[in-house]
Parts: structure tokens; sequence; C-alpha cells
């Protein structure tokens, strides 16, 4: 106790004869540190950890031994991987562009002025709130074969009298998963876009109004141009989302049918509960250098440090 109430005396000192400026900068570091602490140890860490594990053999059971990248090497000549990433990227291309569009066009209508718009605001954030297990358990039903309401409805529109095995087969069983992601995580590119379009100033509108623009031109005029960094801010985040799906596929085909559905991310999964630790890792791993690949693409490619 008296070696350490020594040590905040001196520490006391140290900043007493510092200037103001140095006194702020002290007291920053000190501020920050709780959340370096908690990037350190909950963050950088477990990743260091993954790393590390991707280059050992640590099957349970067995004693863990450095192999290079044997892993990587498994992995680039297994077939289930490569169907793992295929689907990946495939959900990445289809979910992603989707979700902006339709978030989009919600943030717009939300954006106006209309009755009851904060209920409204309010009632967008529920799938959002909803865990994502539940809402994979949710679609189940509505797609299961003999009683959802996915194949009622069909029935009801006289679309087909048969019902549709949308969870057997590998096309139905995607577009289910889309549908449920895309369910769950719009409202998130809504809510971002959302705090973009109000920061655009109302001026520039009326401006456009009295130069008797239309709603198009003034959208590809004033709001896509001012709205990029957001844009690119929701597209990133919602690609690397995507990239590490993995709830609603355990829960709504559980990567079936046939690993059609299977993202890495379950991939990964899959070898962790085996007991192969290393092999997980090295995908886990990839994946990460396929997301940050990206993330690197998106922001080159739309010059975000010039918007």
């Amino acid at each position: 106790m008296t070696s350490l109430a020594g040590l905040i005396d001196r520490l006391e000192d140290a900043v007493a004869h510092r200037t103001p400026l140095e006194k702020e900068h002290v007291q920053a570091v000190f501020f920050l540190f709780p959340l370096m602490f908690f990037i350190v140890g909950f963050i950088l860490m477990p990743v260091l950890g993954t790393l590390y594990d991707a280059f050992m053999r640590d099957v349970i059971f067995l004693e863990k031994e450095f192999i290079f990248f044997t892993n990587f090497r498994y992995l680039f000549s297994d077939p289930g991987f490569w169907n793992a990433v295929r689907f990946t990227l495939l959900f990445v291309l289809i979910s992603v562009p989707l979700e902006l569009a339709i978030g989009l066009m919600i943030a717009l209508v939300m954006n106006e002025t209309i009755p009851m718009r904060g209920l409204l605001r309010a009632c967008v954030l529920i799938p959002w709130a909803i865990p994502a297990a539940v809402s994979g358990r949710v679609f189940e039903l509505i797609y299961n074969y003999s009683y959802g309401a996915a194949n009622w409805l069909l029935r009801v529109l006289h679309i087909t009298t048969e019902p549709v095995n949308w969870l057997g087969s590998e096309i139905g069983a995607f577009i289910a998963v889309v549908a449920a992601d895309a369910w769950k995580t719009t409202p998130f590119a809504a809510i971002i876009l959302l705090a973009g379009l109000s920061a655009i100033s109302e001026d520039l509108y009326n401006q456009a109004r009295i130069d008797r623009a239309g709603f198009m031109t003034r959208f590809f005029k004033i709001t896509l141009p001012l709205l990029k960094p957001v844009l690119v801010v929701t597209l990133l985040f919602r690609t690397i989302q995507a990239l590490r799906v993995f709830d609603v596929i355990y829960v709504l085909t559980g990567g079936g049918p046939g690993g059609a559905t299977e993202a890495v991310s379950n991939f990964a999964y899959k070898y962790f509960t085996a007991g192969d630790f290393g092999y997980g890792s090295a995908a886990s791993v990839l994946l990460f250098v396929i997301a940050l690949l990206l993330s690197l693409f998106y922001v080159k490619a739309s010059r975000f440090g010039e918007a």
C-alpha cells in the first residue's frame, strides 16, 4: 500500500509540473485507458489467439504442434470450404444491395413530414431488435412445407397448387436465408441512411423546387451525392456483417440442404465443435482476409477520403 501511495504521489507531482496542454494530454490518456484495455483484452487478444491457432495442429485430445501453413494448404484444397466461400460471396452480392436499396426507400419515407413519423421510426427498429436466432425460427415456420405462411400465400394467389419445399432445395433455401436476413438487417441500413438524410439542409431542396426540379432530379443531383459518405459506411458495415453471417443460417437451414447454404462462419463453427480448433481458426482467418480486402476495395473504389 505504501509503494502504491508513493507511486500515486509521484504521478500527481509529475502532472502538477506540466503545462496545461500537457495536462490535457495526460488526462486524455487516462480517459482512453479503459477503452484501450477493452480493445486489447476483448478484441485484439482473441484475434491474435485465433491467428496463432491457425498455424497450429490444435485438435482435441492431441498434443499441440506448430505446423506452419498446413491448415491453410488443406483449406485451399477443401471443396467444402470453397463451397462455403462461394455461398458467402453470393449471399453478400445479393443481400447487401437489396437491403441498401430497401433501407434507402424506407429512410426517404421516414425523412418526410408525415403523420405519426415517430411511431413509424420506432416500428422500423423492431426487426433489428429481435435476436437473429428468434427471427430465423420465425422464418423457419413461415417456410414450413406443410403449414407455412409462404405456401399458404402462394395457394391463395393461385400461383401454385402444390406446396414448395423452400428449405429442401438449393434455390429455395437461398431465397429463404436472404429474405430472413433482409427482414432483420434492413432497418439497420435505414436508420443510418436516415441520419445522413437528416444532415442534408432543407434549403437545398427548397431552392431546387423553386428551380422546378422534380423528385428524381433532386434525388440524383442532391440526395445521392451528399449521401455518398453515409452510403459507403452503410455498405461497409453491412458487407462485414453479411460476410460473417451465422445465426440465421444456423437456425433456419443449418447449412443445408447438402451444405448449399453453409457460410464460412458455419464452416469454421463446424470444425470448432468437432474439436479441430486449428482448422476452424484457419477458416476464420481467411474470412477476416476476405472482409479486409472487400473493405479496402469499397473505400478505394468510392474514393471515400475525397468525399
